[in-house]
């Protein structure tokens, strides 16, 4: 049973290890005041000179100028990829992203883009000793999951192959799950651009432990051969929305676990309080937006969170 949800809903959907690893040491506490929200990317894009899509995140200050680190800064390092149609961070230790972010418009969904040409590669922006390989899927039993749904990235083949690169892809159930329930969701957060003018969607994975007589536990498993990616116990989605014609916004989390789901299953199931998922995945989504009655409104209060299973076929990720 899905491990994420008993403690959250006291539901027999599954188990909750968000919950319990949040709940123990949280304690209400005012909300920060938080900067005023920037205009889109892609405005600030055009308003400067075009940088490239690449590049390596850097720490703001030298960190080496101690003693203790006279000889060099062993990291983490996460690497910072800004491509045409998202941003992501990748983790060198675990082999996925940690993070993938996108933002939708029904105009930029448009688009001769074709996956039909599009190969799944590495991705040479990461160096070789830290790098998701191809052979590591091989006879694996998971599917490559996208992060960045190619179908959202129909712009034009550029854009579209940017999403095949290792570094967007995560270890998927396939049947039940990357070929069905996700790719579900995914059509589902396209088709809020109906309903909205903008939408904002990062997704990632998480590693949440289950309990093991009276121990919580992490175990997952890890792919290739030597073992070099890791597979994820969940995944997530966290969804901001915006309407140009209202002050507001609608803002939604799920965590799904990566197995195979039924499409009987409601999506709402897997909806969690967006702290929850902040607290899992070690992550801030959306903080410059103002969590507040007024400026944000649950998002499956304000337009139905249900699921078309056999839409996305339409337009294959």
């Amino acid at each position: 049973m899905h491990r994420l949800l008993a403690f959250v809903a006291g539901s027999l959907v599954g188990g909750g290890a968000i919950y319990a690893l949040v709940k123990s040491n949280h304690q209400a506490a005012p909300v920060p005041a938080r900067t005023p929200i920037q205009p889109p990317l892609h405005v600030q894009q055009q308003q400067q000179q075009q940088q490239p899509l690449v590049r390596r995140q850097q720490a703001p200050l030298d960190q080496t100028s101690n003693e203790f680190l006279e000889y060099g800064d062993p990291g983490p390092v996460s690497d910072f990829l800004l491509r045409s149609r998202y941003a992501a961070s990748y983790n060198r230790a675990l082999r996925n992203p940690n993070w993938v972010a996108e933002h939708l418009t029904r105009d930029n969904l448009k688009g001769s883009g074709d996956r039909a040409s599009s190969e799944f590669k590495e991705d040479p922006a990461i160096p070789g000793p830290f790098r998701a390989l191809l052979k590591d899927y091989y006879r694996s039993g998971y599917d490559r999951g996208h992060m960045c749904p190619a179908a959202d990235a129909k712009m034009n083949t550029e854009s579209m192959n940017e999403t095949f690169m290792l570094t967007n892809i995560a270890p998927q159930v396939g049947k039940g799950f990357n070929r069905n329930y996700w790719a579900s969701l995914e059509g589902f957060v396209r088709d809020m651009t109906k309903s909205f003018d903008d939408v904002y969607c990062i997704s990632g994975p998480l590693y949440l432990p289950e309990k093991v007589g009276d121990k919580w536990v992490v175990s997952y498993e890890v792919i290739g051969n030597p073992p070099n990616v890791a597979v994820p116990t969940h995944f997530f989605k966290v969804i901001l929305a915006k309407r140009n014609n209202e002050k507001g916004f609608a803002l939604g989390a799920f965590a799904l676990p990566n197995k195979e789901i039924d499409n009987s299953t409601p999506l709402t199931d897997f909806s969690l309080p967006l702290e929850s998922v902040e607290k899992a995945a070690g992550l801030q989504f959306f903080n410059k937006v103002e969590r507040k009655l007024g400026v944000v409104t649950p998002l499956c209060s304000t337009i139905k969170c249900t699921l078309e299973h056999d839409a996305w076929k339409k337009n294959k990720k």
